[in-house]
């Protein structure tokens, strides 16, 4: 991208190339900051450089996009009449920033520590976004109360728990960071608003799984559901591979060798962070064939109708949708029982199939195989119990 004369807001919501781009001549000082991130992605923050006590100096005016190029200019021009006048810029930044301005400094730090590519900051964003921002964005971090959380969170305590859970420790985290700069001396996400929530279920029951002998039927159901395509398809595909919610509906085909059978997902996105491969059966690769109509430029297995992956809580409706009393990731844990019950397969064979990281330290350096064929004939079957003719019954079983 060209660099312009002047700074534009679409030049600085478009540049992803990273470097310092000034707001050229008669721009005060003012520069944007296009910084790459450790775990992937960009940071863009704004700076200006001006002359204090006859020496160049730069003051930090804040993040992009929380302030926008029109507020930066405003700041910009605020700084240069200080100055004008015999004053420090300097002062006003320890100003309380707002929850907006807390949330975008907490990002920053901690991105430093998620991996390149995660998804914990898109995660973050959106759900602050979502849920948060049109309530506490524009308020000063020391002037939040509890009950101004419990505003925010109690519409969703019950009906999404978990992502309140995570909403929760999120504006816990940003609090911590207000209290960390000596902004406020307490956290109201914290002990005493955990007392004035409700208690709802407890996150094992959030894991709710089917007996395995009614995991057929469900699949039925889903078939038959009416659903949108890539949303039954990616059930099942879960179901058949015994794999997190999150690792099948960020599946791509570039992960896929439908040839050889194999699934590769990578590190990255992997609990244990490592590469786990999965081996696919003749019915899940029937799912892909499906799937393969749905194919857009996202590149993802299983798209959503805007063309991105599925949303983090999109399976779990459509289980509460059809009464199935689970939850996507409860079918791992029906897998699991399936094994121990009905399969001959060593429980080794097992855990590695769920991509559990064997805990004894000894064993796992000399255990260097991922034991992938014996892996290959559990998972046929598996599928072979779900579709066979006498799996068909919700209440029935082999």
């Amino acid at each position: 991208m060209k660099r312009p004369r002047r700074l534009s807001p679409s030049f600085v919501s478009a540049i992803k190339r990273p470097g310092r781009y000034g707001d050229g001549h008669g721009g005060l000082g003012l520069s944007l900051l296009v910084r790459p991130r450790r775990a992937g992605g960009l940071s863009k923050t704004w700076a200006q450089r001006v002359i204090l006590g006859g020496k160049p100096t730069n003051i930090g005016l804040g993040s992009y996009p929380v302030v926008n190029l029109t507020e930066a200019r405003s700041r910009a021009l605020s700084n240069r009449r200080a100055i004008e006048h015999g004053g420090d810029p300097r002062a006003k930044s320890r100003a309380v920033p707002t929850f907006a301005e807390a949330a975008e400094r907490t990002i920053e730090i901690q991105s430093q520590a998620w991996k390149k590519g995660s998804k914990s900051e898109g995660q973050w964003r959106s759900t602050l976004k979502k849920y948060v921002l049109a309530q506490l964005g524009g308020q000063p971090v020391d002037k939040i109360q509890p009950r101004d959380v419990m505003r925010v969170l109690l519409p969703i305590w019950a009906t999404l728990p978990e992502s309140a859970r995570r909403i929760r420790q999120r504006i816990s985290i940003i609090m911590r960071w207000a209290i960390a700069q000596g902004y406020r001396t307490d956290n109201p996400a914290g002990d005493a608003l955990a007392v004035a929530l409700p208690r709802i279920a407890s996150a094992d029951n959030h894991m709710r799984a089917l007996p395995y002998v009614r995991v057929a039927g469900a699949l039925c159901r889903v078939r038959a559901s009416g659903a949108h395509p890539a949303r039954a398809l990616c059930f099942e595909f879960l179901a058949l591979c015994a794999v997190r919610s999150s690792e099948a509906r960020f599946a791509r085909w570039s992960e896929i060798d439908e040839e050889n059978a194999i699934w590769t997902i990578p590190a990255e996105r992997m609990k244990a962070n490592r590469t786990h491969r999965v081996p696919l059966s003749a019915r899940a690769l029937q799912v892909l064939s499906l799937a393969r109509k749905l194919a857009d430029a996202s590149g993802f297995v299983f798209p959503s109708a805007t063309g991105r992956p599925l949303g983090q809580n999109s399976l779990t409706r459509l289980c509460r949708k059809l009464g199935l009393d689970c939850v996507p990731h409860g079918m791992r844990s029906s897998f699991r029982d399936w094994c121990a019950e009905r399969s001959d397969a060593p429980r080794e064979v097992c855990e590695l199939a769920l991509a559990h990281v064997n805990s004894n330290r000894v064993e796992r350096a000399y255990r260097r195989s991922d034991l992938f064929d014996r892996r290959r004939q559990l998972m046929e079957e598996w599928a072979q119990y779900l579709v066979g003719p006498d799996s068909r019954g919700e209440s029935g079983g082999r």
